[in-house]
């Protein structure tokens, strides 16, 4: 069930009823009613996998106890938070790493002179997977950090479970969504405008840019590299950047949209990130909730920035080597983490050993290079194979004239996306506080026609956001 369909507007729009009619009566059954629609929500892909979401909160909620109990008692916590975090690693390695490592064991063993054929299973990736494990350990370790309190059952169930978020974040922590729970919510209208604006914008991100510069011009490039010219190439690599821009912001704005009507607020997931100055910047702006867990729960675990020189480089590779692991079980997703943590590890020992009086880049200089450093690394996301991603960079090298793909709409398009990289960063909070003081017949009919302009310019049919398969 994808945001931007009628099945989903068929869905949200009596869970939203029931929850401000029925659930404004007793926040429990409000927290019950939102718990039995998110399993619908997911179960629409498969229901199979409704199971392991519980088992998943079960799992979390049991060890968090546990944790609790004894810290409560001054006893060592580390060996149950030990045993919650290899559960959930264990869960996700099962399903999304199974067959990764059995093809290059598989490899190894031939190469030894051991070939055996090995069993092979056919594993069904659930959706969301990685966000919802993720989010049960940034649990459990809060808990053993005394940063969080014991949720509810029926809390961190919701909390893992949340249809919002669930598929494709923000990554929300307990610590943020569980107070909010645990208080019955209010809705004002400065929250209503904003989130239909948020609706709104993502629906014209996803439908109209991202879908478009999807089937028009990137998936053509990267099908087959040698048979596109060097232009179009070029604005494939481009396009891309645009397209998993506007296609994940969009889906995290609707989230928050969504969540901000049912009462809910999440965090900001995105901020202008082609305005990066450094590649450190850009990762405070791009898929803000990865970043940040990655950064407090893996960098800093790890040792952070207490150390030599030598110790953060090490940390930073560690980090950004584990979070394209996070993405797939990949040889182009370890390498796009290795290119982001050397990059970082770069930009790190030219902080600490840049001469004293050498002049930085300016603003608009470093933010086309770290730009154009983003999209090489985006080439290897993108591409299926490590040997796609190579022949890609071999034949822009090349650079064979012409151009077949890349129409001015398309070109236009991915002027468009990058534009949105430099407006005014509080145009959308502004425009949703003028907004508010509409009358709410006009409010309705402007998100109305808005949203009729957009089905009319979009692509037929809608693709499913990028990060679903993550």
């Amino acid at each position: 069930m994808l945001f931007p369909t009628l099945d989903f507007a068929i869905f949200f729009l009596p869970v939203l009823v029931l929850v401000w009619t029925v659930g404004k009566a007793s926040n429990e059954w409000r927290k019950i009613i939102l718990l039995l629609a998110s399993w619908v929500f997911y179960g629409a892909w498969d229901w199979r996998f409704v199971a392991l979401l519980i088992a998943s909160a079960a799992i979390n909620w049991g060890i968090a106890a546990r944790i609790h109990a004894r810290l409560d008692r001054d006893e060592p916590a580390q060996p149950w938070l030990a045993i919650g975090v290899t559960a959930n690693l264990l869960i996700l390695g099962a399903f999304k790493y199974y067959g990764f490592f059995l093809e290059e064991l598989a490899v190894v063993l031939a190469r030894a002179g051991w070939s055996r054929d090995l069993p092979v299973i056919e594993v069904i990736l659930p959706v969301g997977i990685s966000f919802f494990t993720f989010q049960g350990m940034s649990y459990l370790i809060d808990i053993a950090r005394r940063q969080t309190a014991p949720a509810s059952f029926l809390d961190i169930t919701l909390l893992m479970s949340f249809f919002p978020h669930l598929v494709a974040g923000p990554i929300v922590r307990a610590s943020h969504l569980v107070p909010q729970f645990q208080a019955m919510p209010r809705l004002n209208r400065g929250m209503v405008a904003t989130a239909l604006i948020l609706i709104t914008w993502g629906l014209f991100k996803k439908s109209v840019v991202a879908s478009e510069l999807s089937v028009a011009l990137v998936d053509k490039a990267f099908f087959d590299p040698a048979a596109q010219t060097g232009f179009d190439l070029l604005a494939g690599a481009y396009g891309y950047a645009v397209q998993i821009y506007c296609d994940f912001s969009a889906y995290s704005d609707m989230a928050i949209g969504l969540a901000a009507l049912l009462g809910y607020r999440f965090p900001r997931n995105f901020d202008q990130p082609y305005r990066a100055t450094s590649l450190q910047d850009f990762w405070r702006r791009w898929h803000i909730s990865l970043s940040s867990w990655l950064r407090d729960y893996l960098y800093i675990s790890l040792g952070g920035s207490r150390g030599s020189l030598a110790f953060i480089c090490r940390n930073l590779m560690i980090t950004m080597l584990l979070g394209g692991l996070w993405h797939g079980a990949k040889w182009t997703f370890l390498i796009w983490g290795a290119l982001h943590g050397g990059v970082l590890a770069m930009e790190r020992v030219w902080r600490e050993w840049r001469p004293a009086g050498w002049p930085t880049l300016p603003a608009p200089l470093a933010m086309l290079l770290i730009f154009h450093v983003v999209v090489a690394g985006w080439i290897f996301f993108r591409a299926d194979t490590l040997a796609g991603a190579l022949d890609y960079f071999a034949q822009l090298w090349a650079f064979r004239p012409g151009v077949a793909l890349a129409s001015p709409l398309l070109v236009g398009l991915i002027a468009l996306g990058l534009a949105m990289n430099v407006t005014p960063p509080n145009l959308l909070p502004v425009l949703a506080r003028r907004v508010a003081a509409w009358p709410a017949p006009a409010l309705g009919l402007a998100v109305g026609l808005a949203i009729l302009i957009i089905d009319a310019m979009r692509f037929e049919g809608v693709a499913a956001f990028i990060y679903y398969q993550f």
